[in-house]
């Protein structure tokens, strides 16, 4: 069926502030997009009428870990068992999209055959979620980020250990053989875990290397876990394609980034941290404990090195991290409004990086803006997010979801239907 929005503020996904118009949907894709209004046929269409809400591309979460279970420890994603942790991932992708999310780009699965099972579920139709790229666990080193075992007692969590460069390719040929999108590093460590460890290496440059050979040859995209700077120059020097936080980068290697910035993404995943430092305290995360963790200063530093990146215009995402009890799966919408109050992006600018660039991360150059042939993604937003971009985290104000041409939540009224009518209708005629 044709659908045309008529009465609607469109945000294209580009950045430019949006304008009243209309757009005509068939099949899957979109086919004209026009300001003003009655441009656009209507003739064997569905028409809706937005009522001044604001119509805009879907959501992309560019750091995305449905697999975890809104878990206090990263140990727990080894107590669950593999039968179970399947629907728990299950429902945490509806969660997403029930969220705005229409498409996540994996950093890393709980379990080797997870996201890959789940993916290939949504891709089926069989179940409901977001465009997915899924991800390997995180291949940690003996020691690195991720290595839950004692030595009087083994834990997992989400990690495989390798260690050496033999061992480290054997992983990545057996993730790949798994029908994984892209591989996870952890190259360097983090404070969560271990205090000072977020400025150190955990793998060497030969270790990255094998890892790098591997999945560039099979054609397979590498995302890392780079908090050290050095670990940042390993992740460009090896061809990685996502780059996780790189809050300790220096000048000299924010230059290489810049340098590299039309084939890489990078998302630095404040909100985990942001969260951890002002909201977790009804689960023992104190100030004090969490100034000891480091996570102020985290923030601090990540602040800086963003609002640098900013400037360099660098393709860089809101989101990430997602899925602990401090922060649950399904609130990621709170990243845009750290983008806007940390980093100096405007909302236009924010959202514009959730979609569009979210389209490029994904790989698919047809997805993420409002633009005739593009894929149907879209949200009808009850207000305008471009000047409240915190309207977005009230999952109340998404009046309609949309993937792929088909709805996932048909459109509904406006709660103040008349007031943004009005204005839109207005905006029109002038």
């Amino acid at each position: 069926m044709a659908r045309v929005f008529e009465n609607v503020l469109v945000f294209d996904g580009t950045g430019s502030s949006p304008f009243p118009g209309e757009v005509r949907i068939e099949g899957n894709r979109i086919a004209a997009v026009a300001k003003g209004s009655h441009k656009i046929s209507q003739e064997g269409a569905e028409v809706i009428d937005g009522q001044g809400a604001t119509l805009m591309p879907g959501l992309c979460e560019p750091h995305a870990h449905i697999t975890y279970p809104d878990m206090l420890k990263l140990r727990e994603l080894g107590d669950t068992p593999p039968e179970e942790h399947v629907f728990v991932t299950m429902h945490n992708a509806r969660k997403m999209l029930d969220a705005g999310f229409t498409s996540l780009y994996s950093a890393a699965s709980s379990k080797p055959r997870t996201e890959v099972v789940v993916r290939n579920e949504i891709n089926a139709g069989r179940i409901p979620g977001p465009r997915f790229r899924a991800a390997s666990p995180e291949i940690v080193s003996t020691g690195g980020l991720g290595d839950e075992r004692q030595l009087h007692m083994y834990h997992q969590g989400i990690e495989l250990i390798a260690d050496g460069a033999d061992e480290v390719r054997r992983t990545v040929r057996m993730c790949i053989r798994e029908g994984v999108d892209q591989i996870k590093i952890n190259i360097s460590g983090d404070n969560f875990v271990r205090l000072g460890q977020d400025g150190a290496c955990t793998y060497t440059e030969e270790e990255v290397k094998a890892a790098a050979d591997e999945a560039n040859e099979r054609g397979v995209w590498l995302s890392c876990h780079s908090r050290a700077d050095k670990s940042v120059r390993m992740a460009l020097k090896f061809g990685f394609r996502v780059l996780y936080h790189c809050e300790h980068s220096t000048d000299a290697t924010l230059d290489l980034i810049e340098a590299a910035k039309d084939r890489i993404f990078l998302a630095p995943a404040i909100g985990a941290n942001y969260r951890l430092a002002h909201h977790a305290q009804e689960w023992g995360i104190t100030h004090d404990v969490a100034e000891r963790m480091g996570v102020f200063k985290t923030i601090e530093q990540t602040a800086q090195t963003y609002n640098k990146l900013r400037k360099r215009g660098v393709r860089v995402l809101p989101g990430g991290d997602y899925g602990f009890i401090w922060n649950p799966i399904g609130t990621n919408a709170r990243d845009l409004e750290y983008f806007v109050n940390l980093f100096g992006y405007t909302p236009a600018e924010t959202l514009s990086a959730a979609t569009m660039l979210g389209g490029q991360i994904m790989g698919m150059p047809d997805l993420g803006l409002i633009k005739e042939g593009f894929l149907a993604d879209l949200l009808l937003v009850d207000g305008d997010p471009t000047a409240d971009i915190k309207i977005l985290q009230d999952q109340d104000n998404l009046l309609m979801i949309m993937k792929d041409g088909a709805y996932h939540k048909a459109p509904r009224p406006r709660r103040k239907a008349g007031k943004g009518s009005a204005r839109a209708r207005e905006m029109a005629d002038a």
